[in-house]
């Protein structure tokens, strides 16, 4: 039987359902506002410059990420890659402030750093607290905190959708995911969610219904995936306590055990590599361990390898540990004792004297690349133009640098105390015989160390100049003014001031003789014929033009000038530290309109990508008028000044510039070498 509802019991029938429906809404909105409530004061936007290392340079780079107070002193957790080579990191926090942080430390192979905001006032932050991310469950709710796009604080809803989510090797290896070599795969299983991230929400919580930070947001690949707040606390705590993360390594790569060994328990060893703790102890390749300092071992699967890096990173360093292995089929007992895990790779330094960027050698780099030692220094990148890249034969990246004249490279220490003898209290690069290692082989050649600026160009003699702007009367010009047998110039600017102006000669006029000679210039390739004629003068010479105007013929007498320096013949100035060059200004500049006639400064001629003063939003083409309210007359004006800056390392530098008919105030941030 089929139930019929009236009219009055269907109305009825859809408030109780819009009734729910609204409650449920309410209820929904009352726990996601008391979750993040907790959490949002805590919230920051992270503003990070930081240096970056390509073509043999390093250039300043801006990124956005988010993170979360943890604690009333303000320190905060965000991800490595947000923060890793910071040189100034700036935060905002909910409440619209904006104050400095310093970085504490970081850790590539969890992708966890920290930093600590300073309080101008001396007050505690609002902080928010770790949840346990081992008690989620697919199917819990849980809101992602962040700043997308590096835009304000937001929050997006979802649920777990997996607790122990890896990479698939089917899609992605594990290159594909390294930071600083390290592959975080190796130690973390995220949290798979679908509330929905975005650029800059890296580093931001994810927060349960209770208000708690349950993860670290850090990948996206159309399922959102978090660092468990358990891994992320435990790496924040030891970051705070020693500034880095110390773990244990045994020197072994492993996997899971494979389907046809028919065993239940146990992980297999797929590599031992020389040196470590495991190829002391007798471990080898195709070993099975069932057990480690006492606890059983097993991984089956793939998603169990990060659980058992991170039990073996948890080993005190230099304690020994039993370990029972399969080993043809027999159990063995082994003693281990655990050494502190090395860095993957070095920080890379730039060394600009030979146009390169290059670091220390790790113990995996030397492995990896077959050298006999870590001695010497590896090349990352190389400055095509620079002293390395213009050698014969050039160096390049992933060559070793070995020897430099006389002298064993054995570090970044040794090549900067060998280069700095080579270039003291010289202003010409030193040519040096160079050894280096490239695919096991050991090669040769010279470089010119040193300080190597741009050719200038020699200085143009003065010529005579006659102070206008012309285009070439062509056939087509001719025909349309009616005189189609005429051949010379059309005056189509006469520069102010000058001796063209005081002689009478106007725009519009056609010059068609000089000194009683016609001017044979009719093409547009003809451009240079008439100021070819002026320069054959000598300055100060007057001549007289035959020039049609209003269709008569008129004599007009002018004396021919000195013509104006050229804007490539001014002295250059650069700034090592900011990055950018100037000079005077030229009259070029102010004649094509690039400045104003009344504008006095000193002209900004480049300003190198990534560097201070590009971050700052200072441009090639500014005029920079005053810095920290000190007018600047010219280029001397300029040096004086820059010099006082370099002495006395401000936090921060005002340049006053004119960008075309604008003032702009462009405010520097630097950081300052030790």
């Amino acid at each position: 039987m089929i139930a019929r509802v009236g009219a009055v019991g269907l109305i009825l029938l859809i408030g109780v359902l819009a009734g729910g429906t609204q409650a449920a809404e309410d209820g929904i909105k009352l726990e996601m506002t008391t979750a993040v409530e907790a959490v949002r004061p805590a919230l920051i936007r992270i503003h990070v410059v930081s240096a970056d290392y390509r073509q043999g340079r390093e250039v300043k780079t801006e990124s956005f990420g988010s993170g979360v107070i943890i604690s009333p002193e303000g320190y905060a957790v965000t991800n490595h890659h947000v923060a890793m080579d910071a040189e100034r990191i700036v935060c905002n926090l909910a409440d619209k402030r904006e104050v400095e942080a310093k970085l504490v430390g970081t850790d590539p192979l969890a992708d966890i750093a920290v930093i600590k905001l300073i309080s101008p006032d001396g007050k505690p932050f609002p902080y928010a607290e770790f949840g346990d991310s081992s008690k989620l469950e697919v199917g819990d709710k849980v809101f992602a905190m962040g700043c997308p796009f590096a835009l304000s604080q937001s929050v997006t809803m979802g649920m777990i959708s997996n607790t122990e989510m890896i990479l698939p090797k089917e899609l992605i290896t594990e290159e594909d995911f390294t930071l600083e070599g390290e592959p975080v795969g190796s130690m973390v299983r995220w949290i798979g969610h679908d509330a929905l991230i975005r650029p800059g929400n890296s580093g931001g919580p994810l927060v349960d219904v209770n208000g708690k930070i349950v993860g670290i947001n850090e990948i996206s690949f159309g399922l959102s995936g978090a660092i468990p707040s358990n891994l992320a606390r435990e790496v924040a705590e030891q970051i705070i306590k020693n500034g880095r993360v110390i773990r244990s390594w045994l020197g072994i790569e492993v996997q899971p055990l494979l389907k046809s060994s028919n065993l239940e328990k146990g992980i297999l060893v797929s590599n031992v590599l020389d040196g470590t703790p495991a190829e002391a102890a007798g471990l080898k390749p195709g070993d099975v361990i069932v057990s480690l300092a006492g606890r059983e071992v097993t991984a089956r699967f793939r998603e169990d390898i990060p659980i058992f890096n991170q039990f073996v990173a948890d080993l005190e360093p230099n304690k020994p540990v039993e370990a029972k292995i399969l080993r043809a089929g027999k159990e063995i007992t082994l003693t281990i004792t655990p050494a502190e895990r090395p860095k993957a790779s070095e920080k890379q330094h730039e060394i600009k004297a030979w146009g390169i960027c290059a670091s220390n050698i790790t113990y995996l780099m030397q492995k990896e690349m077959r050298l006999d030692s870590q001695d010497g220094v590896l090349v990352q990148s190389v400055l095509p133009s620079g002293p390395a890249g213009t050698a014969k034969p050039p160096l390049q990246e992933e060559d070793v640098i070995i020897k430099v004249g006389d002298e064993v490279i054995k570090d970044l220490t040794g090549l900067r105390e060998v280069t700095k003898r080579l270039t003291e209290g010289k202003s010409e690069p030193t040519p040096v015989l160079v050894e280096f290692l490239r695919n096991r082989k050991r090669l040769a050649t010279v470089v010119k160390v040193g300080k190597q600026e741009p050719p200038q160009p020699g200085a143009e003699i003065s010529k005579a100049w006659l102070a206008i702007d012309t285009q070439v009367i062509n056939r087509e010009l001719a025909q349309q003014l009616g005189m189609p047998k005429i051949t010379g110039v059309r005056v189509t600017r006469v520069h102010e001031g000058s001796q063209a102006e005081k002689a009478g000669l106007k725009v519009g006029d056609l010059i068609v003789k000089l000194d009683g000679e016609d001017i044979p210039a009719e093409h547009e390739s003809d451009e240079d014929v008439f100021p070819a004629l002026i320069r054959q003068y000598d300055i100060g010479t007057k001549v007289k033009l035959g020039v049609i105007r209003d269709g008569k013929e008129i004599t007009v007498e002018v004396t021919l000038e000195e013509s104006p320096k050229p804007a490539e013949d001014y002295e250059k100035y650069k700034d090592d530290h900011f990055e950018f060059t100037a000079r005077d200004i030229a009259f070029s500049d102010r004649a094509e309109g690039n400045v104003g006639k009344d504008v006095v400064g000193a002209y900004v001629e480049s300003v190198s990508e990534g560097s201070w003063a590009a971050l700052g939003g200072l441009r090639a083409g500014d005029v920079i008028t005053e810095i920290d309210g000190t007018r600047i007359l010219g280029l001397d004006g300029l040096k004086q000044v820059m010099a006082k800056i370099e002495k006395n390392k401000p936090k921060a530098v005002v340049f006053q510039v004119r960008r075309g008919i604008h003032t702009v105030f462009v405010e520097v941030q630097p950081v300052w070498s030790e």
